[in-house]
């Protein structure tokens, strides 16, 4: 048999071999350059940067059976999605109880909840909860609060502040360092320099 033709046989014997050889070298090869898989991206915590804006704006809640809760106004509103509040300029709201008895706030600016139902009231806050008339056991004056800062709960009826406030309760007149009432309680807590005027009632 020639030469030639053994060495022939011989390499195409090899052959395969060779080929895998060379596949599973280029496979390594492959891998080893492949840039690595970068993992499940990493959920950015929500950024305080206003995600939309109001101008103008009336936003109204209703209750179960279709009645308003509460009515919140505003010149100008910006929505923070890490905290689910709303800042809003020239801010005034009205607030109606189970009874339809009205309470009134309005400050330079303010924070909401998503339901309206947290207030805080910054800069000549101003919070009113009207007269009910009523048997004189069940009767409720006119509740007027004033500062430069209230934190109003208006569906637990509840106001604080831990700047001074001015309160106007019928004729009568307090003034106090802080303040912290619950009308459903009909508690009352003044705390600092307290000063008051009652004005006899008239009989």
């Amino acid at each position: 048999m020639p030469l030639h033709r053994k060495v022939w046989e011989g390499f195409l014997l090899y052959l395969p071999m060779v080929v895998m050889g060379l596949l599973a070298l280029g496979t390594y090869w492959l891998v080893r350059s492949a840039p690595e898989a970068q993992g499940a991206a990493v959920e950015r915590p929500a950024s305080h940067e206003p995600d939309y804006f109001m101008n103008g704006f009336s936003v109204r809640t209703f209750d179960g059976s279709g009645r308003i809760r509460t009515e919140v106004l505003g010149e100008k509103a910006r929505h923070y999605p890490d905290t689910q509040w709303m800042e809003i300029d020239s801010i005034r709201i009205r607030s109606f109880d189970a009874n339809g008895r009205v309470t009134t706030a309005t400050a330079n600016r303010g924070l909401t909840n998503e339901d309206s139902s947290e207030v805080q009231l910054l800069g000549n806050a101003v919070v009113v909860r009207e007269a009910e008339a009523g048997k004189r056991a069940n009767a409720a004056p006119r509740m007027e609060y004033r500062g430069e800062f209230l934190h109003a709960f208006m569906t637990t009826e509840k106001i604080k502040s831990h700047k001074p406030v001015e309160l106007l309760r019928g004729s009568d007149r307090f003034t106090a360092d802080s303040l912290d009432f619950d009308n459903v309680e009909q508690v009352l807590e003044m705390h600092g320099r307290v000063r008051g005027s009652l004005v006899p009632t008239v009989k």
